[in-house]
């Protein structure tokens, strides 16, 4: 298959728009600062070793920093005795998780490639003018970047503080093992996309139109052969309403949307679709699909939606069969890994 949305290119590396950098999160699932558990567990630890009141694991793209991994220290009436190094908080309102490019030191870390340790910002004149130094009153910075199997330098893991230190050898090479050990767990999710890949060949070969979403923006991560027959090649990483807009303005979009809210498979009944085709068969088609959400083995969370539509004009199938079909789909993708990354 040539279509860019077919199974072998389902999360490609170096297709779409943006750098190298943009595009590999996309294919990781990383590419937006939803908060994700693992990487929250990684910037708690990289607090409590080097002692910093502020950690983070952060991903960065072509337009922002996204932190998907995030420490910020808890009331200082709720901190442990022996804790009160995280009595040093900075006033870090981040409610959407994510910064300007302009913002902080890891854009630095990403584009030098290197470890970076600031012990008094104030002292190096390149950084001191940074806005984080004025507005949250970062003084202190260690980070160091997460370069994976592709040799993609793809964010940073990173402490700051509100008093200089002296980060010495011994806590860079902390955070050091931390970026190593964070690596595994990408790689991880990396190997269960591969494994998703291989269930899309099959889908491949599905006479039904199918279609894969994930985030709360449902950009389009995969569409089977039959789907791009019948309504036309999304483009990568496109959000549903904007690829199709015959579907957006008949509330596809919104039915993912619900399934994706509610955790609940949504119906959407009596599609009425124009062929893109010049001179099909039928200028007309109807259509029913039915949106089922996937979830996250390990956090039971709701990161996907996979659709499924069933030509409905000639009344030969019914809703019972679409939603076993659909069912059966959603059984065998979870089982080749944990639905969709993130």
């Amino acid at each position: 298959m040539n279509d860019v949305m077919s199974a072998q290119n389902a999360y490609p590396g170096g297709g779409g728009g943006g750098s190298d950098r943009t595009r590999r999160l996309r294919s990781l699932g990383l590419n937006d600062p939803s908060p994700d558990e693992a990487f929250d567990r990684f910037a708690h630890l990289a607090a409590s070793i080097t002692r910093a009141p502020i950690a983070m694991v952060n991903f960065v793209n072509d337009e922002r920093q996204m932190f998907r991994g995030l420490y910020i220290p808890p009331n200082p009436a709720q901190t442990e005795e022996d804790d009160a190094w995280a009595d040093r908080g900075i006033a870090f309102d981040l409610p959407n998780r994510e910064m300007p490019l302009s913002h902080g030191f890891c854009p630095h870390v990403v584009a030098q490639r290197s470890p970076l340790a600031l012990d008094d910002i104030l002292a190096y004149p390149r950084f001191a003018g940074n806005p984080v130094v004025d507005e949250l009153g970062v003084r202190a910075y260690l980070g160091a970047p997460l370069v994976d199997d592709t040799n993609t330098v793809i964010g940073t893991v990173c402490v700051l503080d509100r008093e200089p230190r002296q980060w010495g050898r011994e806590r860079l090479k902390d955070i050091q093992h931390l970026a190593e050990a964070l690596l595994s767990e990408i790689r991880l999710r990396d190997n269960l996309l591969a494994q998703q890949q291989e269930m899309f060949a099959a889908f491949d070969g599905s006479p039904f139109p199918i279609m894969l979403t994930d985030s709360p923006e449902h950009l389009i991560r995969y569409a089977n052969a039959e789907h791009l027959g019948v309504f036309g090649n999304p483009g990568p990483f496109a959000p549903v309403g904007q690829a199709y807009p015959q579907l957006g303005a008949a509330g596809l979009p919104h039915a993912v949307e619900d399934a994706y809210r509610s955790g609940r498979t949504t119906v959407l009944k009596d599609v009425r679709v124009q062929s893109y085709v010049p001179g099909a068969r039928r200028a007309e088609q109807v259509y029913t699909f039915t949106c089922t959400p996937l979830r996250n083995a390990r956090t039971g969370q709701v990161n996907g939606v996979l659709t499924v539509g069933m030509d409905t004009t000639a009344q030969s199938r019914t809703e019972e069969e679409l939603g076993t079909l659909a069912a059966l789909l959603v059984d065998r993708l979870q089982q080749s890994g944990r639905g969709l990354p993130g």
